[in-house]
């Protein structure tokens, strides 16, 4: 798979929230999210599907997303599946929250270490349908957009970004 990178747009709400996002990792050590912070993701990430889940998010405490956010971006281990394992745990700990939401908030607060996984990515790198996804699959659709990333020398988000409007022009209708 190639790309050329002028042929597509980075959507600048994204771009907008990844700079908010390193202007509080500057300001907070350690790092963490507010439940209003990581609602905005929430927003982004589920579309039309937010207020499905609302309620049941609703019930993570702000103690409750401070201290899962502190931990997930606290960890560092040299094994970077291991790192992954973890970090994704501690978000997935709070209600409402699974590996693609969890995914979501990796990748705009670590844009050049993660990517948001869901349907129209899996797709366009594997090229088979997928409506689920674990850690497992998270772990095989970073992989392949990172080794994509390098190659390209752009990070893994931006990589996605490309990968996924990549699919939606290809497949508009769904």
């Amino acid at each position: 798979m190639t790309f050329d990178r002028e042929e597509f747009d980075e959507p600048f709400d994204v771009l907008r929230e990844i700079a908010e996002l390193a202007r509080l990792k500057a300001e907070r050590s350690p790092f963490y999210l507010s439940s209003a912070e990581i609602d905005r993701i929430f927003v982004w990430k589920l579309g039309s599907q937010y207020d499905r889940g609302k309620a049941f998010r609703d019930t993570n405490s702000e103690a409750a997303y401070r201290i899962a956010t502190t931990a997930a971006f606290s960890v560092c281990e040299s094994d970077s599946d291991r790192e992954l394992e973890l970090k994704v745990g501690f978000l997935t700990a709070l209600r409402g929250v699974g590996v693609p939401v969890a995914s979501a908030v990796l990748a705009l607060v670590e844009p050049d270490r993660f990517c948001v996984i869901d349907f129209r990515g899996w797709r366009a790198v594997f090229g088979n349908k997928r409506d689920v996804f674990g850690l497992q699959q998270y772990k095989e659709y970073l992989h392949e957009v990172r080794n994509l990333a390098a190659e390209l020398g752009w990070s893994p988000q931006e990589t996605d970004l490309a990968i996924w409007e990549l699919d939606k022009r290809r497949n508009p209708a769904a």
